[in-house]
């Protein structure tokens, strides 16, 4: 696109691959695990190296509505939705909100947040069990306890709610129906900020371990199995991102129940998504530049891309399939806990045209300090084709 890059990066980090991918590269002051969340510093160096835009990825900044309209007051451009939205859907029982409101179907749970043990067992009980207490501000899976009785809600109460405070600064609860057979199911769309938007359809996110997604794929084969599923899936999505003006992409979560097919609205993930690869091989679309697009758009007094260059984006169906897969850097003598440290030797198979979305090789020392993403490390994707080579080779920014 001819843009010129800037990167920043921790001491830890000096070694990696997206210092030297850039254009140009700045250290961050202060300690290693602090460096990536002082926003003041990061809008202070974009404004001495006349960036005009800052795009957050999936990285520590990327959801944080704060560190957005710092960045708008500064005048630079930020490469996801406005402020408001990050916030409306950072409080997951506030989104809860808006997705009814919207139309898009709800778990069956509590309106409002919990404010006592005694009160989330009456509120359990009126549900019907199995539930799931969840963190109004967690992510990720965790803030999340699933109950089967009155005496694991009132243990749960106070596990959550003390997780939800030393986690997201946030101790508030809510409680949900929990389905044990069910389908995490997420749908890809973007906005242009003024009321429009579209969908790259759907990702099967459901291969999962302590609520953290292991593999992915796209199309989802239960959708694919349920006729009519996944035009409802999409345009409860799109409806959804409409309602708010939603701008640059965003992934709307749904839980799918197995046995009715019926579908109900998790979450909605204002950044993009790790597993963006897979959509964009069976979509055609390059989403990280459609976000610098949109970006480009806001700075030009757009207000966003046009409407119909956005609809002749649209597809309805994908074309074949891909699967992405996540490495872990863990040691399985140790129940698989985190294994950092030095990487001595990193070889990636030759399989025809598969695509690795990493920042390590041998040399790259993985850190203690970056929680996932030290021990969530490389992505891999491949795509299958029908009545062609089994592979198609795909490239997009880090």
């Amino acid at each position: 696109m001819g843009v010129k890059t800037i990167s920043v990066y921790s001491k830890a980090d000096a070694g990696s691959t997206h210092v030297s991918a850039a254009d140009e590269a700045v250290p961050l002051p202060g300690s290693n695990s602090t460096a990536y969340t002082d926003g003041d510093t990061i809008i202070e160096i974009a404004k001495q190296k006349g960036a005009d835009a800052i795009i957050p990825g999936y990285g520590f900044l990327s959801e944080n509505a704060d560190f957005a309209r710092s960045a708008k007051d500064a005048g630079i451009a930020w490469c996801g939705p406005v402020p408001e939205a990050i916030e409306a859907f950072g409080i997951k029982h506030v989104a809860r909100g808006l997705a009814e409101k919207a139309g898009v179907p709800i778990v069956p749970g509590t309106k409002d947040l919990v404010d006592s043990a005694a009160d989330a067992v009456e509120a359990s009980e009126k549900i019907g069990y199995p539930v799931m207490l969840k963190a109004t501000g967690g992510g990720g899976g965790m803030g999340l306890v699933t109950c089967n009785s009155a005496k694991e809600v009132t243990e749960g109460f106070k596990t959550v709610r003390s997780r939800g405070q030393s986690l997201f600064k946030n101790p508030g609860l809510f409680i949900e129906k929990y389905y044990p057979a069910s389908h995490h199911v997420e749908v890809q769309v973007f906005g242009n900020g003024q009321g429009f938007a579209i969908h790259f359809g759907e990702r099967e996110c459901s291969i999962q371990r302590r609520h953290q997604k292991v593999v992915e794929e796209c199309p989802s084969p239960f959708v694919e199995k349920h006729a009519g599923l996944r035009e409802r899936l999409v345009t409860a999505a799109v409806d959804l991102a409409q309602s708010l003006n939603y701008g640059s992409a965003g992934t709307v979560e749904y839980l799918v129940d197995d046995e009715s097919g019926d579908f109900f609205f998790l979450e909605m993930n204002t950044r993009l998504q790790v597993e963006h690869g897979i959509t964009e091989l069976c979509y055609d679309v390059d989403l990280v530049k459609l976000m610098l697009q949109q970006a480009d758009a806001e700075l030009a007094g757009k207000g966003g891309l046009d409407s119909e260059y956005l609809h002749s984006l649209q597809r309805e169906s994908p074309k074949g399939a891909a699967i992405e897969v996540r490495v872990y850097a863990e040691n399985p003598l140790r129940d698989y806990a985190p294994s950092p440290g030095l990487l001595q030797a990193v070889e990636w198979a030759d399989v025809p045209n598969s695509r690795v979305d990493t920042w390590v090789r041998t040399g790259t020392t993985i850190t203690p300090n970056y929680g996932k993403i030290s021990i969530n490390t490389p992505h891999v994707a491949w795509e299958l084709m029908p009545n062609r080579s089994p592979y198609r080779k795909a490239h997009v920014p880090q």
